[in-house]
Parts: C-alpha cells; structure tokens; sequence
C-alpha cells in the first residue's frame, strides 16, 4: 500500500499540471503580498484563491488522473491487492501531492508574510478543502466508466458548491425573510465545506461584518472552542463521507 502512495504522489509531482498549479498558486500568493504593506490584506485576496481554484483543480485534476490510471488499477487487481486498499492508496497518492503543491504555492509564502494563526487556518482550511474535493472526484470517477460524463460531473459539483450555492441561500433568505433564520443557517453553512472554510477563516479574520446580519451568530458559534472542533469535524467528514461511497461501489464495480 505504501508503495502505491508514493508511487502515485512521485508520479503526480512530475505531472507538468502540478506543477503549473504550484507556480501558479506561489506566483498569485507573492503578488498578493508584495501588493499589499499589511498582511491580513494579502491573506483576505489569497482566501479567495483558496476557495474558488483549489475545489476546481482538486475536482477536475483527480476526474483526469483517475480515467487516465484506469489500465494501472486494473493491472494492480490483477495482483493479490484488495480493491479497498488500492483505492484507497489512490487516493492518499493524489490528495497528499495536491497537498504538497498547495503547501508550497501558498502555504510558504503565508509563512514567510502572513506567518500566525489566521494564516494557519486559511493554509489548513486549503488542506481540508482539497481533501475534501478530491474525495468527491473519486466518487464521480468511479460512478461512471464514461469520461466525459466523470468530468462533468466534476464541474457540476464544482459550480453548485462554488457558485450556485450561494445564491440558493439567498433565495432561501429572501423567500423566508419574515421568519428567524439564524440558527437555520447554521444548518446551512455545513452543507457546504466552501462556505464552512469561508466563515471560518473571516471569524479569524475579525472581519464578520462581511458576512451580514448573521455575522455576529457566527462568530458567536464558530469563533468558540466548541464551534471550531465542530467545524473541522464537518469538514472532516465531507472528506470521509465521499470516500466511503467510492470505496463501496469500487468493491462492486465490474470493471
């Protein structure tokens, strides 16, 4: 299993994609902070990155990287390898290498600028999120054999966690706007790990007057001890949940 992993996160590293994705992230997070003389400024431009680019390249990368593997995997369970550990060694190698490149690309930068606690969180909520994505991804790779309709489905996901979301909580807002939805949208803002890490990282921040009249429930909750274990247990299993799933339609896929 352990050879799996490196094999796959060695194999990744040299991916001419990867490595465009670090420079990119390393690149946008340097100007951001040479842009700016405060670094919490540079911090609140790179939570925007984190939140829109790292789901879409965690997304479609491990869509790609799963249907082009699809003759090694079958290779592979032609040894005596169960299917759960090879998945699941899969997923380690893929997850741990946009990891890497995400620690380099944004993580150095925050610790050499923006070096603290808020920049630790906006770093460890980029982690959690690309975890998270790329669990999704192997879900939506192994329910179709179709690669197309796998990538697809990946952008799919990626635009309804990413953009559309957003705006169905404010159709929510306004349709019900005469009843007390505060606490509902704490309910909410779980089902979704983009806006859990968002809230998170701006109660950091101390800039909750960003998020509205419902700012103050959130730091409230989320800016407590109980609130933040809360927060990376949600997250936690939004990276587990998915993986779960894959690995029981692999063990029955007929590939």
């Amino acid at each position: 299993m352990n050879k799996v992993i490196k094999y796959v996160w060695l194999d990744i590293l040299q991916n001419k994609i990867i490595l465009a994705y670090t420079l990119f992230l390393l690149g946008v997070s340097l100007s951001l902070f040479g842009m700016e003389s405060n670094p919490a400024k540079g911090l609140l431009g790179l939570l925007n990155v984190v939140l829109m680019v790292v789901p879409l390249i965690s997304l479609v990368f491990t869509t790609i990287h799963f249907y082009n593997s699809y003759e090694f995997i079958e290779l592979l369970l032609a040894q005596p390898i169960p299917r759960t550990r090879l998945l699941l060694s899969e997923f380690a190698g893929v997850a741990s290498s946009l990891v890497t490149a995400l620690l380099v690309g944004v993580g150095v930068p925050v610790a050499v600028f923006g070096a603290g606690f808020t920049g630790l969180a906006l770093v460890g909520a980029g982690v959690l999120l690309t975890v998270v994505f790329v669990a999704m991804a192997f879900l939506a790779s192994v329910l179709t054999r179709d690669k197309s309709r796998g990538i697809g489905v990946a952008l799919l996901l990626w635009f309804y966690f990413a953009l559309l979301y957003d705006g169905l909580v404010l159709g929510i807002l306004f349709g019900f706007s005469d009843y007390p939805l505060e606490k509902a949208m704490l309910g909410l803002t779980t089902l979704n790990p983009v806006d859990l890490a968002r809230i998170f990282i701006l109660l950091q921040m101390d800039v909750s007057a960003l998020m509205g009249y419902t700012g103050a429930l959130y730091q409230e909750f989320f800016g407590s001890a109980l609130g933040s274990v809360y927060a990376l247990g949600v997250m936690v299993l939004w990276a587990v949940v998915p993986t779960w799933a894959a690995v029981r339609v692999f063990r029955k896929k007929d590939l």
